[in-house]
């Protein structure tokens, strides 16, 4: 069953306070800017049954203590389709929201643009996504809510263009409303679920668990900080390994602690964001979202110790971009025996997912930390690094390549791994002496053994 609540009931929901801003008004034309016979009727109607002038509803208010301007759409108003007078509404409640350094949440419905007004209609899409570019510049966030429906224009502009997109269940997300979609379509990919799976939403969330989780996600976007977010303690083994190959094993370990359990122990509570906006998720193979610290927002970006998949890479550099944006500062766990390197990563796009994510690192104006947790296996690892600030736990490695294929790039046989392991000085306590890395925290390194 889906949620079919009106613009004001979904407000009443989610919000404490809500007062609307007061909207431009535009001088009426005849039966609309094309002289659609029978558009005043329409609208007229629209308005008797739905009590509202136009398919948008916009204001202020506190949701769980933090105040955002509120965009939330009527469908029951011409199937909350956007016009020229939605457009109005729109522009007004963005700039108010830059004006008074306000977060925004769209709570969309809309079956997209207006046929009544045609290509005047569409055109409000680019006057949207002005709006919204202008709000990104401005360092505010923006956190979209999928009502059903939600598609069309609605779906490619307010929607898919928002930071964080939150979904109701069994919402109907897409591009292609039902009435315009192949014969042959598969219903099911035009869900929220869908969407979810596909990595263009971030999550679906439950009616009655609305109003705290937007609450929480304004909360946390909304802690701008320009300290370095505070390295984690190791969690692991804390004396130093003795070989080369001794680290590669004790990263290996299947009891060494993992990229869960540092960011359980670590934020007093996250949320994530899921997908690479691509058509890409690797959510077994990188953790990202934005979580408490010690009473500050710092967003995470963490390998789970598996190669990483070029989603995983593209939603990394997607949260390190977004937090450079909100200027919160990063945390990056390194963990992973190297990027994923079979044909399908490669038709996915593996080179220009990793180049993307160094590039993500260096450009970083908010200060990124990284720890080395376990695996650091060759550029795979190094693209989550951050220069000049990262630093290892007494249970990890980190090397140009792990030691079985350097040796069988060096022609040599498997009984000369474990020597070619100390060679390459991989252990952490090597790393800070070659410059590398800083020393682990709460444990002096700089002394090798």
């Amino acid at each position: 069953m889906t949620d079919r609540r009106t613009a004001r009931e979904i407000l009443a929901a989610v919000t404490d306070d809500f007062t609307e801003l007061p909207h431009p008004e535009r001088a009426a034309q005849p039966d609309g800017p094309l002289a659609w016979q029978g558009y005043d009727a329409s609208r007229a109607r629209a308005a008797e049954r739905t009590g509202e002038q136009e398919s948008v509803v916009c204001g202020t208010a506190q949701v769980e203590g933090v105040r955002a301007v509120l965009i939330a759409f009527e469908f029951g108003f011409l199937g909350g389709s956007l016009g020229e007078r939605t457009g109005d509404r729109l522009e007004a409640a963005y700039t108010y929201a830059r004006d008074h350094r306000l977060p925004v949440v769209p709570l969309t419905a809309t079956g997209g643009s207006r046929m009544q007004e045609g290509m005047l209609a569409l055109s409000q899409l680019q006057r949207v996504a002005r709006q919204s570019v202008l709000t990104r510049e401005a360092g505010l966030p923006q956190i979209a809510v999928l009502r059903d429906p939600t598609t069309g224009g609605g779906w490619a502009t307010l929607g898919a263009g928002a930071d964080v997109v939150l979904a109701l269940p069994g919402a109907q997300v897409g591009f292609a409303g039902s009435r315009v979609r192949p014969p042959d379509a598969d219903p099911a990919a035009y869900t929220a679920e869908a969407q979810v799976a596909a990595g263009a939403a971030d999550a679906v969330v439950h009616p009655e668990d609305l109003r705290h989780t937007l609450g929480r996600w304004l909360g946390l976007l909304t802690g701008r900080s320009t300290a370095p977010a505070p390295v984690p303690p190791p969690l692991g083994t804390t004396d130093l390994p003795a070989t080369g190959w001794a680290a590669v094993q004790r990263a290996r370990s299947p009891r060494r602690p993992r990229a869960e359990r540092y960011l359980d122990t670590y934020f007093t509570h996250r949320v994530a964001i899921n997908g690479d906006r691509c058509g890409g998720t690797d959510p077994d193979g990188m953790l990202c979202g934005f979580g408490e610290h010690e009473g500050r927002t710092v967003a995470y970006a963490a390998q789970t110790g598996t190669a990483t998949r070029p989603a995983g890479y593209r939603t990394a550099a997607r949260l390190i971009r977004l937090a450079d944006r909100l200027g919160i500062p990063v945390l990056t766990l390194v963990d992973t025996p190297g990027a994923a390197n079979d044909a399908e990563a490669e038709r996915q796009g593996a080179g220009a997912a990793i180049a993307d994510l160094f590039g993500a690192v260096a450009a970083a104006r908010t200060p990124v930390t990284t720890l080395l947790i376990g695996e650091g296996g060759s550029g795979g690892a190094l693209a989550l690094a951050a220069p000049g600030n990262t630093w290892a736990t007494p249970d990890s490695y980190f090397s140009v390549i792990a030691p079985e294929p350097a040796a069988q790039i060096l022609k040599r046989t498997p009984a000369e791994v474990e020597a070619t392991a100390d060679q390459l000085r991989i252990r952490p306590q090597d790393l800070a002496e070659l410059g590398l890395i800083r020393h682990a925290p709460h444990d002096n390194i700089e002394h090798r053994p």
